[in-house]
């Protein structure tokens, strides 16, 4: 079987002979900001309307970072030219966005680059059913460059409830007594959903402090959260009478809480709290989540999928039932129309931050706390982290090597005093080692930067492997791989 190639593909126009370096990764379009040019942007848009369904209307949103004001003017510009009516929403979650284009039965178009740094951008790109799929991605693709002419859609109009009736969902679905007598940190730094997760918080009763706004954009991965992130945490935790600490990245799909101590719940545990509390049946995630999940066994099915939401998407597709999905970076999917303590909770097949943070704070209140909840899971700890910066090419040489050679894995293995014991090319390579420890190789699908995950059964072990996996793959890629 031959090693999975990162998914860095190059898409867009000639321009002066050179093609556009803007690529389509594990969710959505990406690349630096100075390379999404209006001319770029209007390109993608254009080949989305002509590939995919839109409902005759485009719902569009952005993110607090200091280009997109305007990338998304282009986006409207160039979705009026194809004969859409836009709907602007402003600056709003990306599940929020969804959310109201899905109730209207039309596109969307997210500006966000996540949690990829400020200097990158990207679009975020949704038919009425929700996310686009690896198929529609391709014949976006097939279309860039094609003919168009202006057919002068009408003039944009603003959405300025789109926020509050997301915030609504969860009021309803969980009611206003839900946190009552929880302390909650809010981390808001420049998340675009920063003032409505406390708003939504503190309508559910809990009494919410806000610490770290800013007015640059942080690029906040909860996937691999830095050391001076954790030790803010511990510190605005340390005073005590905080019960956790809640934030999401850039665009509000991927969450992260930290315990009473300032200590970061994985997101693939969030996952699995958040499906057992809301009775899922079946489980769809990808390889990069822990085991946890399948050793619980509290679900009829545990599906693994490749890295990436779409992958997700079609794994809750094809399942179907009460399924949910999840990433290792805790953003959610509800495939059904479930049943909050207060009220129901309709799906929502696209990741969503919310979600998994208030179900998991619900289920601690009553659990003894969030501490206490996680304590009460499989025993499996995840660490992760990555190594920026890292040139495509030489990630891809790694990956062919490594796959193709047991004694090269096994040179790489010495460094976690280690051998291996089986070999999973899913989604990148997926090594686990005779001791039960894992250690999971993957370039990132989103950014010129390798993943290294790994899992183990006590947490100190987790952060060990990972830290000697980093320290081997960064030798070998400074050795030309």
């Amino acid at each position: 079987m031959s090693a999975t190639k990162p998914r860095h593909r190059r898409v867009g126009r000639q321009q002066k002979g050179r093609p556009v370096p803007a690529r389509f990764g594990t969710s959505g379009l990406r690349g630096l900001a100075r390379e999404l040019t209006d001319a770029v942007v209007a390109d993608h848009v254009r080949g989305f309307v002509a590939a995919c369904s839109t409902g005759g209307g485009l719902h569009l949103g952005r993110d607090l970072r200091a280009s997109s004001p305007r990338i998304a003017l282009a986006v409207a510009r160039a979705a009026r030219e194809a004969g859409l009516a836009v709907t602007d929403c402003g600056a709003v979650p990306t599940p929020a966005l969804a959310l109201a284009a899905r109730t209207a039965g039309e596109a969307a178009v997210m500006v966000t680059g996540s949690h990829i740094p400020a200097d990158r951008n990207g679009l975020k790109f949704f038919t009425p059913s929700g996310e686009i799929t690896k198929a529609d991605e391709a014949a976006i693709l097939a279309r860039l460059g094609g003919p168009w002419r202006d057919l002068g859609g009408p003039e944009p109009r603003r959405d300025t409830q789109a926020s509050a009736v997301y915030v609504a969902r969860y009021l309803a679905a969980y009611g206003p007594g839900a946190l009552s007598g929880f302390c909650i940190g809010v981390y808001a730094h420049s998340a675009v959903g920063r003032d409505l997760l406390a708003r939504a918080l503190a309508g559910l009763g809990a009494d919410v402090r806000e610490f770290g706004r800013s007015k640059r954009f942080v690029a906040l991965d909860t996937e691999a959260v830095g050391a001076r992130t954790r030790a803010r945490l511990a510190a605005w935790s340390a005073p005590g009478g905080l019960d956790a600490i809640v934030s999401t990245d850039g665009d509000g799909d991927r969450p992260l809480l930290a315990d009473t101590e300032g200590r970061i719940v994985p997101g693939d545990i969030l996952g699995q709290i958040t499906a057992a509390a809301l009775g899922a049946d079946s489980v769809v995630t990808p390889v990069s989540s822990n085991s946890g999940v399948d050793l619980s066994g509290r679900f009829a099915r545990v599906i693994r999928t490749r890295i990436g939401s779409p992958f997700v998407i079609a794994g809750m597709e094809a399942a179907a039932g009460r399924v949910v999905g999840y990433e290792a970076n805790g953003g959610f999917l509800l495939g059904f129309d479930a049943e909050g303590p207060a009220g129901p909770l309709p799906r929502l097949m696209t990741r969503d931050a919310f979600l998994p943070l208030i179900a998991t704070l619900v289920a601690a209140r009553t659990a003894g706390g969030v501490a206490a909840l996680v304590a009460a899971e499989p025993v499996r700890f995840t660490a992760t982290g990555r190594l920026p910066e890292t040139p495509v090419e030489l990630s891809a040489a790694l990956m062919r090597r490594l796959a193709g050679d047991r004694a090269a894995r096994a040179a790489l293995l010495a460094r976690l005093g280690g051998r291996e014991a089986r070999l999973d090319k899913t989604d990148g390579l997926r090594i686990r080692l005779c001791d039960g420890r894992i250690l999971h190789l993957r370039p990132s699908g989103n950014a010129p930067e390798f993943r290294v995950y790994a899992e183990a059964d006590s947490r100190e072990a987790a952060d060990e492997a990972l830290a000697d996996g980093l320290a081997a793959v960064a030798a070998k890629l400074g050795a030309g791989a």
